[in-house]
């Protein structure tokens, strides 16, 4: 039985680039249209860091997905 997982519009790279220069801001979560958590980010500054590390290391190991749940595009 084979599996397959939806991939959405929203750019592997894109968001992993965003993460790490502009994550403190919450800029990549913006991006994946996670506004609310996305205005969290910024009023706490990425959680002052730690939730930017988090963020970071869920999008390189693929486990960070867009608004619906749907993986980030390659």
């Amino acid at each position: 039985m084979t599996t397959t997982t939806a991939t959405g519009s929203k750019s592997w790279l894109v968001t992993l680039l965003l993460c790490f220069f502009l994550g403190a801001l919450g800029v990549h979560r913006f991006y994946v249209g996670k506004i609310g958590t996305g205005i969290l980010m910024l009023v706490t500054f990425g959680g002052l860091g730690l939730w930017v590390l988090i963020d970071f290391i869920m999008i390189l190991i693929g486990k960070f997905s867009d608004k619906q749940g749907q993986a980030l595009a390659k």
